[in-house]
This record gives structure tokens, sequence and C-alpha cells, in this order.
């Protein structure tokens, strides 16, 4: 494993602390000791990534720098545990989810995990942790301190919570309306499509569900031969804003009079026109009103 390098404004953004007080913290404290270069520009290490995560979330939690900065390494993850164990607060479980994932500690993420599907409800554990959760993860992605082995980790172990949920609801499927989900050829982000699933599962509503990379010419085949009542995609990968439209133009053809969903942050950047039939879907909230309406 590299061991990568971040600036002290790479630190203030992950950890939360003012770039002011780690100087403070380093000269009063002698937290950390980062390389310097020939212009005196500090350079820090995954470990001292690592610590200052710990260190912060112990200071945010009533406990004094000047204590916390002697401790040895095992006391501060036994505090940490502890910290856990008592907090039920969203912005607690985030960033103890976040410590677990950069310190590899893969049987304490899995039960913080089960612990928050328990303690809020799995669709509420998704919309108040795990998507936060996975928005701060973009932020680690910019700054160079995620490795795809970590987020592949965590992605997959909370895909395969969303697919066992489904089986679990599987008999659930009540209603008429059929609901198709998909995502476009080279779209790989499949948790939001999965969760919206399982969302619609949970009201009743059949669903089909093709996940990723689905090619347009089967998209053709089926809205030719299957009678579905609604689609569902998502638009999150980077496109063009002509392949976007032309997409949608081709989708409204495919599925005509049918009611289409789309989500995702390439329709906020491109701002295509949409046919009739086409809805945005903002949220969750959005969604789950426009199921109770159908």
């Amino acid at each position: 494993m590299n061991d990568s390098l971040y600036s002290i404004r790479d630190l203030e953004l992950l950890s939360g602390i003012k770039a002011h007080t780690i100087r403070i913290w380093e000269k009063r404290y002698n937290l950390l000791n980062p390389e310097r270069t020939q212009t005196n520009i500090r350079n820090y290490c995954d470990n001292d990534l690592r610590k200052l995560l710990n260190i912060a979330m112990l200071v945010k939690h009533g406990y004094k720098i000047s204590k916390v900065s002697t401790f040895p390494e095992e006391e501060i993850r036994e505090l940490i545990v502890s910290i856990q164990e008592n907090t039920k607060g969203s912005s607690n479980f985030v960033d103890t989810l976040l410590l677990h994932m950069v310190n590899f500690n893969d049987n304490e993420f899995n039960a913080l995990i089960n612990q928050i599907i328990s303690t809020f409800g799995f669709e509420e554990a998704f919309v108040d942790v795990i998507f936060p959760f996975f928005q701060k993860i973009g932020i680690y992605w910019q700054v160079g301190s995620i490795f795809p082995a970590q987020e592949h980790y965590v992605s997959n172990l909370i895909r395969q919570k969303i697919i066992a949920e489904i089986d679990r609801n599987y008999s659930n499927q009540t209603r008429k309306e059929t609901i198709l989900f998909y995502l476009r050829q080279n779209e790989q982000h499949e948790l939001s499509l999965l969760f919206y699933s399982l969302m619609a599962l949970l009201r009743g509503y059949k669903i089909i569900y093709l996940g990723q990379s689905v090619p347009m010419d089967d998209l053709k085949k089926i809205g030719a031969t299957l009678d579905t009542d609604f689609v569902f995609t998502a638009f999150i990968n980077s496109i063009e804003k002509e392949n976007l439209q032309s997409h949608l133009n081709l989708l409204s053809e495919y599925f005509t009079g049918k009611r289409v969903f789309i989500t995702g942050q390439q329709l906020e950047i491109h701002e295509p026109d949409l046919p009739r039939n086409f809805k945005v879907v903002a949220n969750h909230k959005d969604f789950s009103k426009y199921l109770g309406k159908a």
C-alpha cells in the first residue's frame, strides 16, 4: 500500500479541524510530525491522517487535546469504540464508519452497519447515514486518500445488505404496476438504483431489475415486448450533454406513454430538455411521494 501525501488543507477538509488548530497541536503537543519540503510546506502521510481523525473524534466528544495527545494508540481505539456504542446521532455514525474504513476495521464496519440499520430502520439508515457517508467518501477521493479496494469493499458490503433486504421482501409485490430499473452502458454506480428499487418493492410494486450497463438495443427490445408501467434510471457517471440528451430522447421513444423517473447529478450539471412523461427524482422523499400517487 502506497503512503499518500496530504497537505494541511487536505487534513482540514477531511477532519473538520482548522489548519491553524492543527499547527498549534503540532507545536504544543507534538501531535503530528509531517515531512517538510525545501520551501517548508508540510506533507502528511496516511498514518498522520488516521491519527488526526481519531483525535478529532475524541475532541469532538469532550476530551481535552492536552490529555488525548498523550494517550497510546490502543487506548484511543478503545475510547472510539466506547463512543460508537453510546451515541446514536447520524453524524457520529458517519464519522465512525469513515474511521473504520480508513483503519481497515472490516468486522467493526460490518457490525456498525448492522447497528445503524437496527437503530434507524432500513430506509432511514440509508437516507440519514449511509448516503451521507458516501458523500464524505467523495471528498476523500478528491484528495486521494481512498484506495479503490477500500471503496469497493464498503460499496459491495452495503450492496449485499440491500439485495438481502430485497430478497426478504420479494413477496411484497402486491400491486399490478411494474417498474423497470436499469443503468445505461458504462454507468456503474448501482447503490442508489438498488435502494430506489427496494423502496418501490416495500410499497408493493412489482420490480424488474436489470442492473448496470444495459445496452440501448436491449432497452428498445424490452420497450417493444415487455409491458411495464414505469421506468427508473440514474445518471451519475460523467456523460456529455449531447449523449445524455440522446439517451433520454431514445428512452422516450422506446417507452412511449410510460412515466420515466430519472435521477443523478448529471441532470443538475447538464439540465437536459425533458420529454413530458419524464420526472426528475430529487431524493427519496420525492420518489416516495410519486409512488404514493401512482
